[in-house]
């Protein structure tokens, strides 16, 4: 597609019917994302995030969205400590995620970890720009980029993470300047959010599309009021079950089975001698 010129889409999804949904909408790319220590678990921060239920979601979306590009979000600290446990936990998302790319927060320092893990086979995401798994860091999300020589570090790190392997590119909360100098010093695909329009494909979390988020991030345009929606059909499902309306169809037992049910009943009333 971006060697044809074409723009596509890509939606962060935690849930195999969510997926089944978006794949057939014609979503290109699906990330099981490490917001979902967020939107789904109730955290602050995506730091929370804990790598088994991470592995969990993504493989829930590939089974929703089997024809669809699924890519596995390594969370915090899973590929920082040591070369070893970022190989097993990689490998972890490919297999029992069954991941198609690995998405990793990272610059230039990480270019040796992205060489040896597309080595060994595994497809590399690099997450430049603003990496929200350093928050703790830098006082909470920032933007990135801002200054002349910001753009050229995140270019730098982008530069670096390519010649590393990386076979896509995200990056995240920059201005467009910074996705332009970026697309123009690299040539893999690049996925922008919150970085302007000209970005290969575009990312955001569906909770955000959809319109189930509170604040959702400046960037982030919803079109759909589905929370509302959620809302009013909860309200409608507390009158029904106070008008004893609940609606559906009931089951019923099998035929005979009620007229045995009264011979129990009239035998129970009349006992007699045996």
């Amino acid at each position: 597609m971006k060697r044809q010129g074409e723009k596509f889409a890509c939606l962060a999804a935690y849930d195999a019917t969510t997926a089944r949904w978006l794949e057939r909408a014609g979503v290109h790319l699906l990330l099981a994302g490490d917001s979902a220590a967020q939107v789904v678990l109730g955290h602050d921060r995506t730091i929370d995030m804990p790598i088994d239920f991470a592995i969990q979601i993504t493989a829930a979306i590939k089974r929703g969205a089997p024809n669809t590009l699924i890519m596995g979000d390594m969370p915090f600290m899973s590929y920082h400590t040591s070369l070893e446990s970022a190989m097993n936990n990689a490998a972890r998302f490919m297999t029992e995620g069954m991941a198609d790319v690995i998405k990793l927060e990272a610059d230039e320092t990480f270019a040796p970890l992205v060489d040896r893990l597309t080595r060994s086979g595994v497809p590399i995401c690099a997450h430049v720009g603003c990496r929200p798994q350093t928050s703790s860091v830098t006082g909470g999300p920032v933007a990135a980029g801002r200054t002349a020589d910001e753009l050229e570090q995140v270019v730098h790190d982008a530069i670096a993470l390519e010649q590393a392997g990386s076979v896509l590119l995200l990056i995240e909360a920059v201005p467009e300047e910074v996705t332009k100098a970026v697309m123009d010093a690299t040539s893999v695909p690049v996925i922008g959010i919150g970085a302007g329009t000209i970005a290969d494909g575009q990312i955001l979390v569906v909770n955000d599309l959809l319109g189930l988020t509170d604040h959702p991030p400046r960037f982030a345009e919803p079109v759909e009021t589905l929370g509302e929606r959620i809302q009013a059909s909860g309200e409608k499902w507390v009158q029904r079950v106070r008008d004893g309306m609940i609606g559906g169809q009931k089951y019923s037992m099998r035929p005979g089975e009620q007229e045995k049910l009264r011979k129990k009943d009239a035998d129970a009333q009349n006992p007699t001698m045996k």
